[in-house]
């Protein structure tokens, strides 16, 4: 990204923002050929290309090692614009069971309408993942680091699977930007929701697509592509202060993972179950080793187990009101956030199958924050789980 020089209209170090709607054009022809996508640099309409949002894509290709990137208006339009691209009416899709619970309810309950199967495995079980495959599989689906029990996908090996079958592997990178580049890795398409880690400000909701030209000029394309025809456009105000914020998300992400991993050491100590992937004990430590950037850390997400809702909803009051962070969905905020990924952000996949995953009734996630004394805040969180 920082060899990506982008300049204002006048020189401006930050890329000039443009909000028009529309655009002209000197010549009646060149409209024509830009609707078909054949000119390079000029742009139709806001709903298919932007100027700041071209600028935003490009930064995004540049730091996934992508060809092109697509923004939209939210991570789930990524997300689901990428399926509903990839995939048509009778097509089968092998998906990993712990996921996003938006994520999992537009597989689980959405994809139905229009015939397209899904099969969900435990995706740490390659064998499972292989079993699972069919001649009309489209692609694997997976999250680099899950949500929300920070489970680590083997990236190379499900990148093998897919391609020996014909298939593509979709990974949603959101919980680890820089940390791992997953097309490193033989992924395929990578989505992010830019509402966390990316933008890291909590101040707008965004999302991005990362892949082949090809895919991105398909996707953008304005007689069948996906993107176009739905309409999921990111505001061009946002993408520009989203562009603005990337430019320290490598300082960031090494002061979260910092202060996530002194939490969930410190938090272990005191005899609670604590789960972060940087924990050699971790199942996955070697794992997200083998395949992390790691200038960046391990991320910023813990989780740990109190037991049952009733002590995770009083231990999680009892932290907000000792202004450890705050109870609220989300993450990759400067200030800590945690929840009850069972009654929040898992609450769309049936507490069955949350059992099958091995998620815990009194599961806390947190999203550490970038905290200067993190052994002040650990002080804290003790304090509130001493007086449980």
């Amino acid at each position: 990204i920082q060899d990506l020089r982008q300049f204002g209209e006048f020189g401006g170090v930050n890329p000039s923002i443009t909000d028009s709607a529309t655009f002209t054009f000197m010549e009646a022809h060149l409209m024509t050929d830009t609707f078909h996508g054949e000119t390079e640099g000029m742009f139709l309409y806001a709903r298919h290309w932007n100027p700041s949002n071209k600028y935003l894509a490009d930064a995004l290709a540049a730091m996934e090692n992508t060809e092109a990137a697509w923004v939209t208006g939210s991570g789930m339009a990524a997300i689901t614009c990428t399926i509903l691209q990839l995939c048509n009416s009778g097509d089968h899709i092998v998906s990993s069971m712990t996921t996003y619970g938006g994520t999992f309810a537009f597989m689980n309950n959405y994809l139905k309408k229009f015939n397209i199967d899904v099969t969900f495995v435990n995706i740490c079980d390659l064998d499972a993942v292989k079993k699972a495959m069919r001649p009309n599989t489209k692609f694997i689906y997976t999250e680099t680091m899950s949500n929300p029990l920070l489970r680590i996908s083997n990236l190379p090996e499900l990148a093998k699977i897919a391609h020996e079958h014909n298939a593509l592997l979709v990974c949603d990178n959101t919980f680890t930007p820089l940390i791992v580049s997953p097309t490193n890795f033989g992924v395929d398409i990578v989505v992010y929701s830019m509402t966390k880690f990316i933008n890291g400000k909590n101040d707008c909701v965004a999302g991005a697509i990362c892949g082949p030209k090809k895919f991105i000029d398909d996707l953008s394309n304005v007689n069948d592509g996906t993107a176009m025809l739905l309409g999921p456009v990111l505001d061009p105000k946002v993408s520009a202060s989203i562009l603005k914020n990337l430019g320290d998300l490598h300082v960031r992400m090494m002061q979260h993972s910092k202060n996530a991993l002194y939490l969930a050491t410190r938090i272990k100590e005191i005899g609670v179950n604590c789960c972060y992937p940087g924990l050699p004990e971790s199942k996955d430590y070697e794992l997200l080793k083998s395949m992390m950037n790691e200038e960046y850390g391990f991320g910023g997400m813990i989780s740990m187990d109190m037991g049952t809702v009733e002590r995770a909803s009083k231990v999680m009051e009892m932290m907000q009101m000792e202004d450890v962070g705050y109870l609220a969905v989300s993450l990759g905020y400067f200030k800590t956030l945690f929840s009850n990924s069972g009654k929040s952000t898992s609450s769309e996949v049936p507490e069955d199958i949350q059992h099958e995953m091995g998620m815990s009734e009194g599961l806390v996630r947190f999203s550490v924050g970038l905290d200067m004394d993190i052994e002040r805040t650990f002080e804290k969180i003790k304090r509130c789980i001493e007086a449980l």
